[in-house]
Formats: structure tokens, sequence, C-alpha cells
């Protein structure tokens, strides 16, 4: 991409997910709130900010730093259920609305900034706007590129044309909103954004990946985009038409599901990703809706289909508890949905399935799995998910063809213990016995501090013959369940690389060595 991104005017609500467990669910952000994903804080209150509570602290910690914690799980629907009024009021005032998220839109902010007298004159008539219709409180932040003007919204700032780059640079590598990167970069000695802005493009993405290249391009102020956004060709949108005319959420998030599914295929059948999303709806009256979801990576068919299940909830059963009133509703039921990828770049790294993912084949696949399912069971037939843990055995969920794909633990845990990549190709159904020797034929015993008698040299697997270690990493501990000492597991593993080429995941548990995985 060349040239400048566009001055971008972002309208930011704060601690949302607080406001809308308000709005939605009556819970009163005037006290110390917090709202929890995975056990882990992501949003809280002001009350609860001055107690002590932050995000990324365990409940168990939050709740004893405040007692009077009130607890409201995450639903990303009742978010962007509640923040449909806020767009509904910012479409008032300006044209080409796009959600970021919820609780974040965002605008060309050229437009405004004309008719509403300049940038900072539109920026609080549009603070006013969102106050009055909807008694909610608001910041905004104009930037160029809408990630620049999403952090200077958190800030209240109006950036100057062509200091975006300066003003990102001083800021923490954390405002990527990437905590593994973060994490990365840190350890690296990368610890602002212009330190990361400042390495050489191609390296970035030969070691950090294709979402490593994206966090290079927003840390050096550059548009979200990696690659020249252009309009897709007329038959990547998808379009669902419907006799019964849709009015309930739980029918509309069925369609939702299935016409995101579809689009997906379509796009990666054609190497493409979607960054920005239309959804489209026709009433049975002839009203016609129409909403802009903003992305700043890769909209899975998962993430596709939160959306659009979001803007049809927001739609058919949106309300602004605030004031009593509704947003606009359908006259009538949803008789036609479209989805439109207003926005997709080349994804380089998009590959096919083992089957391809789109066309007859893929339906040919599906309808062979489920008649072996039908002749043998269920159980048959499975696909892996990859989950949260510690081992590669538990992180694999193997889930029957056909059910939903949900992993066994979540996998945003940090897991403390958890092996380095990469991944083994083949983990064991059952740990095989095994001996490790030291060079002088000794066995090599483990210590209850981690201590190791003497360096691997030798490895016998079974009743197998010897074979010559050449390579080892470990201990890495597990201590698991320590509070219950019925359950309690403790254990060390190592990598070990043999003579032969072959490399193995070695474990040791009460003196015994097995053999748990094996790598490529």
């Amino acid at each position: 991409m060349t040239g400048s991104p566009a001055r971008t005017l972002l309208l930011w609500c704060p601690d949302w997910p607080v406001l809308a467990a308000e709005i939605v669910d009556g819970v009163p952000a005037t006290g110390p709130v917090a709202v929890l994903h995975a056990n882990r804080v992501v949003a809280c209150s002001e009350r609860a900010r001055a107690e002590g509570v932050r995000r990324g602290l365990r409940k168990r910690e939050a709740q004893g730093r405040c007692p009077q914690l009130t607890v409201v799980e995450y639903d990303p629907g009742r978010d962007a259920r509640a923040f449909e009024p806020v767009v509904a009021a910012v479409e008032e005032l300006v044209a080409g609305v796009e959600v970021v998220r919820p609780g974040a839109c965002a605008v060309a902010a050229r437009g405004p900034g004309r008719y509403l007298g300049g940038e900072e004159a539109a920026a609080e008539r549009i603070i006013e706007q969102v106050a009055q219709s909807c008694l909610v409180e608001s910041q905004v932040g104009i930037a160029d590129g809408v990630f620049a003007a999403g952090l200077a919204a958190r800030a209240g700032r109006v950036v100057a044309p062509g200091g975006t780059p300066e003003f990102l640079a001083g800021l923490p590598v954390e405002a990527l909103g990437r905590s593994a990167l973060a994490d990365l970069l840190r350890r690296l000695g990368v610890r602002t954004l212009g330190d990361f802005a400042a390495l050489p493009a191609g390296d970035v993405l030969a070691r950090f990946g294709f979402d490593g290249a994206l966090a290079h391009r927003l840390a050096a102020g550059r548009d979200h985009r990696p690659l020249v956004v252009r309009q897709p060709p007329a038959d990547l949108t998808v379009t669902a038409e419907h006799d019964e005319p849709i009015d309930r959420v739980d029918s509309a998030a069925f369609v939702a599901r299935a016409l995101a599914e579809q689009l997906h295929e379509r796009l990666a059948g054609h190497g493409l990703a979607c960054t920005r999303l239309g959804i489209e709806a026709v009433t049975e009256h002839g009203q016609e809706l129409h909403r802009v979801w903003r992305h700043d990576g890769l909209l899975t068919a998962a993430a596709i289909a939160d959306r659009v299940r979001w803007q049809l909830d927001g739609w058919l059963s949106g309300s602004n508890g605030r004031t009593g009133a509704r947003p606009a509703r359908p006259t009538a039921g949803i008789i036609r949905l479209r989805l439109i990828p207003d926005g997709v770049i080349a994804q380089a790294g998009l590959q096919a399935g083992l089957w391809g993912e789109t066309g007859e084949e893929r339906e040919r696949a599906h309808r062979a799995l489920s008649r072996v399912q039908g002749i043998l069971g269920p159980e048959a037939v499975v696909t892996a998910v990859l989950g949260g843990g510690r081992s590669p055995a538990d992180q694999v969920r193997l889930v029957p063809w056909g059910d939903e794909r949900l992993p066994a633990r979540p996998d945003a845990p940090p897991w403390p213990g958890r092996l380095p990549a990469p991944a083994p190709a083949v983990v064991l159904p059952s740990p095989l016995a095994a001996t490790v020797h030291d060079a002088a034929g000794e066995p090599v015993v483990i210590s209850a501090r981690l201590a190791v008698s003497a360096p691997p040299a030798r490895l016998v697997v079974g009743t197998g013959q010897p074979a010559e270690i050449v390579g080892w990493a470990g201990p890495w501990p597990v201590d698991e369940r320590w509070w219950a000492p019925a359950e309690a597991r403790r254990r060390a593993r190592f990598q070990v690389s043999l003579a032969d080429g072959a490399a193995l995941l070695l474990a040791v548990e009460a003196g015994q060595w097995l053999v748990e995985a094996i790598y490529d």
C-alpha cells in the first residue's frame, strides 16, 4: 500500500461490557463490577478499578481486592445488542459508520470535519449526540488509520495529519492487543511500537508470521491492511432468500451461521480473506437495513457468523435500557439476508482443505463421512480440536464428525509448564514404558528439585534395542492438582533426539520414564 492512511474518526465507549450489562441486564455500572471471560477480568467499572481490580486478574484475586465485586460473565452478543442504538445515534449525524467491535465504531473523518466545522467540532458534536440519545459517555479520537484513531480515542486526542507515527512510537507494544506477541517482543528487548516499527518488514514476516506482519504495519502507523484492498468480484457476495420471514433471534442465528460458512468458503476458494463485512437485510415490507463491521485481522467463518448474529440480534431485539426506548425495529420479518465482503486481502497463508474447501468435493466427503457414522456409529469418525493444556494429549479433543468443534479447555490461560513449539506430530494413545541411561550405563534419575543425575545418553523403549541420544532439552515440570492429594500428578518432560534422526517427547513420573509423543 502506498500513501498515508485515511483520516479516521473513532468513537469509543469506555468499559463497554460493563455498560452493556447495565443496559441489558440492569447491573448498576456505578458499583464495583467486573466482566469475566475464561476466569479472567476483561473489563471493570471505575469503582472496581479504585479498589485495585485490573484487566487480566483472575476471579479469585479480583474478589480478594474487592470483596463487594459484582461478577458478570462476558457476552459479546449482549455487548453488540446494546451497542446498536449508539451506532444508530452516530448515523443520524454521519454516514458510512463501521462497527469495529461492540463499544467502538469508526467513520472517515473528512466528511464530518467539513460539514460540522472541523474535526474537533465534529468529535464534540458526535459525543454530544450519543450522550443525549443514549445517555452513554464516549470519547472520540482522530488519527491516520483506524488503529491509531482507537488509541487516540482512549486519550481523547486529535492527532495532527502526518503525526500518527510519532504518536504511536512511544506507546508500549501491549497497545497492539496481542498479548502473546507483546510478551515475546519484550523478551527480545522490543518495548515500544516505535522499536517494533523500526524492524525490517521482511524479517518480521519471517519471524512472527502473517499476523505479526499485520501488527508491524499497525505499529508503523500505516493502514491496517497488509496489501491493497480491492473490491471483490460480484460472485463473492452471498444471499439467502426466505419464504418465511425471520423475526426471531434464534432463527436468525441459524441462518447467520450457514451464510457465514458459505461466504468463508467462497473467499477461501479465491485465496482471499475478509477484513470488512457488509450486512444487508430486506424485510417483508421492503425496508432495507445495512451495517458494516470492521476487523483489524482476518475474519474467520466463526467470526463472520458472530458478527452477523450480533447484528441481526441488534436489529430484531435491540433496546436501550437507560431510556426505556427501543431503536427503530424492522416493520416486518427479514426475507432476504446478504453478506458482502466489503474489504478483502490476498491471504498468502490460505490453504485448501484435504478434499477442497468449496464445490461438490466437500459435499461428497461430508455425505461419505456421515454414511460411515450411520453404519458404525457417531464415534467412528472424529476430528481433532486444539485447545488449552500443558501436554499435547491435554490440548487435543476428538469430536465426532458434524458435532460442534469446541475445545475441551480454553486456550486463554497461560498454562504454566506448557511445552514450547513445535508440537509433536504423533501423540501416543498410551505412553510406552522406557528406560534412560547415562554414558556410564547408570539409570538417569530426576530429583525432587528437578536436578538430572547425569546427561541422558541411551534410550531403551520396552524390550527394544538401545538407541543413542544425541541431543536433549528439559526438564519441563508439571505439578497439577496439588491441592487434591488423590488427584495430584507431578511429572517432568524431556525432548530428545536420537542418532537415527527420530525425536521423542519423554516424561518421568514416579521414577518411571515414558514415551509420550513423536516429533517429525
